[in-house]
């Protein structure tokens, strides 16, 4: 690459430009930029498209420091899965490319103390949800790629950038400090709601247990695998590499599992008021399965087992969640409406009873694409 050059930039896009400016040559981009542009519509970290006079283009974040409070050990687990992945891959589509700045590092601390990093864009396009089970299929390949290609890589070497991320059993804790301490005074309206994830607190531990005793590897895992985060080719509409790496560190990969089944595999939004809406589409949870094993082949026999169990321990600590933030005044999670956390947590404890219900089912349908992958 090209060292940056030190002239200012020709920026159409005025937003933050004190901070854009410096932040987009600190890196080291071929050629100088002419453009850059609002990007993309997360609600963490703050993205532009910067575009430069070689036609390059690439894509240039701001790290939300209120969210991840060590962005130098973020980027340190980021760029040391995707170095792991490149030299694995042939398609350089298939896995992010930071750039390093000057110095060599793979962030940027601008004067005002923000951070910032910049890596390749790789043209394709992403889905807020699957419109088809194909689309869900694919989102599997990338995820279950992203597993096996990194099966050897050791996660103990990664930083825990979020401790006890799921620690379902500390998650419980923490929920039983909100009913005891009732700070908001709504714990008498939700007697329901907490009777309910009480009385299955032993299963919905079980994969934290399984951790504690050996059972169950820890590998370095994605902990954010909905479908909006794998970039799909525009025309073949096949899934390249997974974007937003904010959230990998070392963990169980049936949490990666489950938690995609839980968004992508759900038959009402996670926010539907009517519960009687919310369940789980089994043609939808089998074509993720299908796509997850055959590009995970390095899974241990107890983790494709506990793929169901995946789905379910992710819906039910997502419901406690969601109703523990509800009893302490909707603190962590924006609200739109005053019970809007209480409707969220109703909502997936709907999707927890279907899938007991259906759970002999998901069994099947693990067991079988498994003995049909071999």
């Amino acid at each position: 690459m090209l060292p940056a050059p030190r002239g200012p930039p020709i920026l159409h896009h005025e937003v933050n430009r004190v901070q854009i400016q410096p932040a987009s040559y600190a890196f080291q981009l071929t050629g100088e930029p002419i453009s850059c542009q609002e990007f993309g519509h997360g609600h963490i970290n703050t993205t532009y498209k910067i575009t430069t006079d070689t036609g390059n283009e690439y894509v240039l974040q701001r790290i939300n420091q209120y969210v991840f409070h060590d962005p130098v050990r973020l980027m340190a687990n980021a760029s040391a899965v995707t170095d792991f992945i490149r030299a694995r891959v042939s398609d350089p589509r298939l896995a992010l490319h930071f750039l390093p700045t000057a110095e060599g590092l793979f962030y940027y601390r601008d004067p005002q103390g923000e951070f910032w990093r910049m890596y390749e864009f790789v043209g394709g396009f992403c889905l807020d949800a699957p419109e088809s089970p194909e689309d869900f299929y694919q989102s599997a390949l990338a995820f279950g790629r992203f597993q096996q290609m990194l099966s050897d890589f050791p996660a103990d070497t990664l930083y825990e950038t979020i401790p006890e991320f799921h620690n379902t059993a500390d998650r419980y804790r923490q929920l039983r400090e909100s009913i005891a301490s009732d700070p908001m005074g709504r714990l008498a309206e939700v007697g329901p709601e907490v009777e309910f994830l009480l009385s299955r607190e032993e299963k919905a531990t079980t994969l934290q247990t399984l951790r504690e005793h050996g059972k169950l590897p820890v590998r370095v895992t994605h902990n954010d695998t909905k479908l909006n985060n794998v970039l799909l080719d525009k025309v073949t509409r096949r899934s390249l590499c997974v974007l937003d790496l904010d959230t990998v560190m070392p963990g169980l990969s049936v949490h990666d599992f489950g938690d995609a089944i839980r968004f992508g595999a759900a038959t009402a939004a996670e926010d539907e008021p009517d519960t009687s809406k919310m369940g789980l589409d089994l043609e939808m949870f089998a074509a993720y399965t299908r796509g997850y094993l055959e590009a995970a082949r390095g899974l241990e026999p107890l983790e494709i087992e506990m793929l169901p169990m995946g789905a379910y321990v992710m819906t039910m600590e997502v419901a406690l969640r969601f109703l523990k933030d509800y009893l302490d005044g909707d603190k962590y999670f924006r609200v739109a409406y005053p019970k809007h956390n209480l409707v969220r947590s109703r909502s997936q404890m709907a999707l927890a009873r279907d899938m007991e219900a259906k759970w002999s089912e998901m069994d099947r349908i693990v067991a079988e694409i498994a003995r049909q992958i071999g």
